[in-house]
């Protein structure tokens, strides 16, 4: 197989003229910044979350099979330039970017931090290195989708999250957010890439508390820990000057509880042990 490219997790490989394949690694980043430590099993649990949810969603996507613990084969298809975000609960970026007036949320809406949105907002972004929040008249004139593309991403992706949102409250789980990429493939939309903590959001029901910091079994326990040392605002700053982050060492902590807890959810959703 011929080596195509790396990404912040998965290095991809041409199979042959209509396939691909996806290799998981167990590299780690956030805020746009890579991290020099791996998190253990992570880039197999990666793998066996994309096999799941690909085989538990209707909706028509790229996957094929399941190479191995760590390896995916999918179908090559045109990636559409956008980033289908869905949002249920009033979180992450979206409590910022509304308290700056750059985005705007249902009248009447809960504006408690942690409180459930009335309905799931579709809130997409441009894909590329550091990711813009855009809308639908951002979107079409960038070129980015047709109207018609539109209507449908924000269709679909809302009817997923509420999909997968049922799933993992069966299992004591809450889905805050989502983030979804589709491309065009034979001339229809279809559902891509991959699906996993890498990609949403997940709290404990249990633990689950409107109003406070959400205890949480996805990438964001590695983003709460930067940004309370203050990491994060050495980010921005440094993008900002043009320059690149330096990304701190994770404590050893973090690295085995993101472990854990990324291997926990798998078991619990999936029913299989690892």
């Amino acid at each position: 197989m011929k080596f195509l490219t790396s990404g912040k997790v998965k290095d991809i490989y041409d199979v042959d003229e209509e396939t691909i394949l996806f290799k998981f690694s167990d590299r780690v980043s956030a805020y746009d910044v890579k991290f020099k430590q791996d998190i253990p099993r992570k880039g197999e649990v990666l793998c066996k979350f994309a096999e799941f949810w690909f085989n538990e969603l209707s909706v028509s996507n790229h996957f094929v099979r399941r190479e191995s613990d760590t390896e995916i084969i999918v179908k090559k298809m045109q990636m559409l330039p956008i980033e289908c975000v869905v949002r249920g609960y009033f979180y992450g970026n979206l409590v910022s970017r509304w308290k700056d007036g750059k985005v705007t949320i249902p009248e009447g809406t809960d504006t408690t931090l942690a409180a459930k949105l009335p309905e799931p907002i579709f809130d997409p972004t441009t894909k590329s290195e550091h990711d813009i929040p855009t809308d639908k008249a951002k979107a079409l004139e960038m070129n980015l989708v047709t109207d018609e593309q539109y209507i449908w991403l924000k269709k679909t992706s809302i009817e997923i999250y509420k999909k997968m949102a049922e799933i993992v409250d069966g299992v004591g789980f809450i889905l805050a957010d989502l983030k979804l990429e589709f491309g065009i493939l034979n001339g229809q939309i279809t559902l891509g890439d991959s699906i996993g903590p890498d990609e949403y959001r997940l709290w404990p029901k249990e633990s689950f508390e409107v109003g406070k910091i959400q205890d949480a079994y996805d990438k964001q326990l590695l983003r709460d820990w930067l940004t309370a040392n203050g990491y994060q605002k050495q980010f921005d700053d440094a993008l900002n000057a043009g320059k690149e982050p330096v990304a701190p060492e994770i404590p050893q902590e973090i690295i085995t509880k993101m472990t854990e807890r990324y291997v926990i959810t798998y078991e619990k959703l999936s029913g299989n042990s690892l």
